[in-house]
């Protein structure tokens, strides 16, 4: 018995292509149909914080058909030339999303291009739906200074597995605040972290324990940044980074140690991944 052409389809997985009329069915077209393809969160928040720093036009992995998605959305807002929808999230597609949070009437940390899960969502009204969602939390104290819940979080198990507590000599949300420290500390996720009375295989033991959950981390010396011997730390994937912050994440991923210098990584060597994907492990 010969199928109707959509029952056909729809046992060949096709139904989409043949409800749209199109077999590369464009988000647009999807949604129509009644059925929104997804943006994974984590992959397109950790693209637009590795891209702006590639030499090349290497995709994230796992990036591309969300960030694809995303350029869509904005090309046909008019924020985003056609040319640059290719998957790449690099600064001409952070500024456009800049662009767009301004719209909402964001200003500052909130407009910095890198989406959150409010922004993201707007973006995708209709388009899309938003998967993998994450976000920063709420502001809290801890040790004297300003994080957020998230990076509480992560700290707190970095804690367990160092096995020995952390003292946090500057938090988050510092605007204003040293100015040596170039701006990373303006938005969420970026701590330093005292090495007093820690021998040189602790400060080693604590840098690592750091990046297992998550934390793009280094061994700073007085030579480098004009502090006492210290810890520097930023959240992988914290929404609420400022741009100077996302850039040393994006060259943690590259293979280098986060300084302006952009000289090669001289911390210990551990599988790089976000503090939801520790959690997933």
């Amino acid at each position: 018995m010969k199928l109707p052409p959509c029952a056909a389809a729809l046992a060949a997985g096709a139904l989409l292509a043949c409800l749209t009329g199109a077999p590369g069915a464009s988000a647009a077209q999807a949604a129509e149909a009644g059925a929104l393809p997804g943006v994974n969160m984590e992959a397109t928040v950790k693209a637009a914080q590795i891209d702006p720093r590639r030499s090349d036009h290497t995709l994230t992995p796992g990036a591309k058909a969300g960030v694809l998605l995303v350029e869509e959305a904005l090309r046909d807002r008019h924020l985003l030339d056609a040319k640059w929808v290719d998957g790449y999230f690099g600064t001409t597609t952070v500024a456009a999303f800049a662009k767009f949070q301004r719209s909402l009437g964001r200003t500052g940390l909130a407009a910095s291009g890198l989406p959150d899960t409010a922004s993201l969502t707007r973006l995708g009204a209709g388009r899309f739906t938003v998967t993998h969602v994450i976000g920063p939390g709420a502001r809290v104290s801890t040790g004297g200074v300003v994080v957020d819940t998230r990076t509480r979080s992560m700290l707190a198990e970095a804690k367990r597995l160092l096995g020995r507590d952390l003292v946090l000599l500057q938090g988050s949300y510092n605007r204003g605040g040293d100015p040596t420290s170039a701006g990373t500390h303006d938005g969420g996720g970026v701590v330093d972290i005292s090495v007093k009375g820690m021998d040189s295989a602790t400060r080693i033991a604590a840098v690592r324990a750091l990046r297992r959950v998550g934390f793009a981390a280094w061994l700073r010396n007085p030579d480098q940044d004009d502090w006492p011997w210290h810890i520097h730390a930023a959240a992988v994937n914290d929404t609420d980074l400022s741009s100077q912050a996302q850039h040393q994440i994006g060259d943690y991923y590259l293979g280098l140690n986060g300084l302006a210098g952009r000289g090669p990584d001289d911390g210990p060597k551990v599988p790089i991944r976000t503090w939801e994907e520790y959690r997933r492990r």
